[in-house]
């Protein structure tokens, strides 16, 4: 088992991982940006590296500065939580240059499944359900016209080095294909370097629904269910849960079966995510893989008891998975509510100090945060504070105790998005689990509606 492991992160996932190596007793490393230099998780780790300035690209994007960190705090492995450098090949391979053990998968393994036209083309190969589109990256616009005539408008146009969003958009014309191209390569270029997209027939209004996974590196994959995260904006989760509502036990198996030979095709090993589409005819297509932990884990851990972080930490110092895949249950039902600083109807980051932090508690309530009074939101990363999960025997208990929790959790200085989060947890439609990507859409244009009406 590792002795120190450095954490390439800051937040509430810091802290998260912090718990997790307190529990395995291993030491641990925090890294911060000078904007962060009073934050909890450089407080309870165990050593503190400042790596840089505020701004994400001299800071937790320095490779160099997070690598020498690792050297000069000897720590024997780094866990790089999510976004960031979570999906880094090169801080991946940095890592494994320098003999300091990387938790999560190979970087050959995150390059192939960063690149998504290269991802889709596996899948195929595998006999993995994907949404027909381009089977690479489309070069001339000529091209693009040719594929999107035969795939049938509306399609969407995305990066292949893509995430959260960003380089994506939909054409429901011939004549917006080529300024969509346009500006979906420009975007991409800007966010991830790589102007390369691809080419995909749009679903409307899909469910989105993704797969946990573990594997180690002796061969043993299983899948601990799945997670409804089809209420989004902008391609942003907002709000999760386990399981979702519009599985049936056939068709959550055959999903899971496509999850685990998605992993097994790319040899994964450690945590990961299969992202799926499910139409409302109930076929289902693969999406992407996500190659790291998720901002929504804590849904997966209160159903099925399993300490996802825990795992990815003994996976990576090699040991196997100490379960099988009939040792795995799903008991209950859980929600996340993410709790973002900013305004809950235009959406505009609310950063600041806190100055009242009231949290929730009570049976079957988890909150994942780094944040607490008197403490500053800085206005260089997400805006994504807390996460509230609660856990009922049923679905129904489960929400009843996050509308409770919602309604006593009190965070004043700034503003939140937990008035919406209330909205959603009461809207009939939600309570009926009738939910696609369009749902949080829908939901905001009534109010709109009845505001104008009144």
């Amino acid at each position: 088992m590792f002795k120190k492991i450095l954490i390439a992160n800051r937040g509430e996932i810091a802290l998260r991982i912090i718990w997790a190596c307190r529990e395995l007793g291993i030491q641990t490393v925090a890294v911060y940006s000078t904007a962060d230099a009073d934050s909890l998780h450089v407080k309870f780790a165990d050593e503190d590296v400042c790596i840089g300035p505020p701004r994400n690209a001299e800071s937790y994007l320095n490779i160099g500065a997070v690598i020498a960190a690792a050297e000069i705090t000897d720590a024997d492995a780094i866990h790089p939580g999510y976004g960031f450098l979570a999906e880094s090949a090169a801080f991946a391979e940095a890592c494994e240059a320098c003999k300091i053990k990387f938790i999560g998968p190979s970087p050959n393994v995150i390059r192939m499944m960063g690149d998504k036209s290269r991802a889709r083309e596996t899948m195929l190969a595998a006999g993995v359900p994907i949404i027909p589109g381009s089977r690479g990256t489309v070069g001339d616009e000529e091209e693009a016209k040719r594929l999107a005539g035969r795939i049938g408008y509306p399609v969407i146009v995305k990066a292949s080095a893509g995430g959260g969003g960003r380089g994506m958009r939909v054409v429901a014309t011939p004549d917006d294909l080529t300024g969509a191209i346009s500006a979906a390569r420009t975007e991409a270029k800007a966010a991830f370097g790589v102007a390369d997209v691809y080419i995909e027939k749009y679903l409307k209004t899909p469910r989105h629904i993704e797969f946990q996974i573990l594997a180690d590196s002796y061969g043993n994959v299983v899948s601990l269910g799945e997670r409804e995260c089809s209420i989004q904006r902008r391609h942003q989760k907002i709000l999760e849960e386990s399981p979702s509502t519009a599985l049936t036990p056939k068709l959550r198996r055959r999903m899971a079966e496509s999850a685990l030979k998605v992993a097994r095709a790319v040899g994964y090993q450690n945590a990961g995510t299969v992202e799926m589409l499910l139409d409302e005819d109930g076929h289902f297509y693969f999406m992407e893989m996500n190659t790291r932990i998720q901002v929504e884990h804590p849904v997966t851990e209160m159903v099925t008891g399993i300490d996802l972080i825990k795992e990815q930490i003994k996976i990576a110092a090699g040991e196997s998975l100490a379960f099988r895949q009939e040792d795995i249950q799903s008991v209950g039902h859980a929600i996340e509510c993410r709790i973002n600083a900013e305004d809950p109807e235009t959406f505009t980051p609310s950063p600041g100090k806190i100055t009242t932090f009231h949290l929730p508690g009570g049976p079957g309530v988890r909150v994942d945060t780094a944040a607490h009074p008197e403490c500053v939101i800085p206005p260089f990363y997400d805006s994504m504070i807390a996460k509230l999960v609660t856990r009922g025997n049923n679905r129904m208990e489960a929400i009843s105790r996050m509308r409770r929790c919602l309604e006593v959790m009190v965070v004043e200085g700034i503003r939140t998005n937990i008035p919406l989060q209330r909205r959603i947890l009461s809207d009939p439609d939600f309570i009926r689990g009738h939910l696609d990507t369009g749902f949080l859409e829908r939901l905001l244009e009534r109010g709109k509606e009845a505001a104008v009406a009144s």
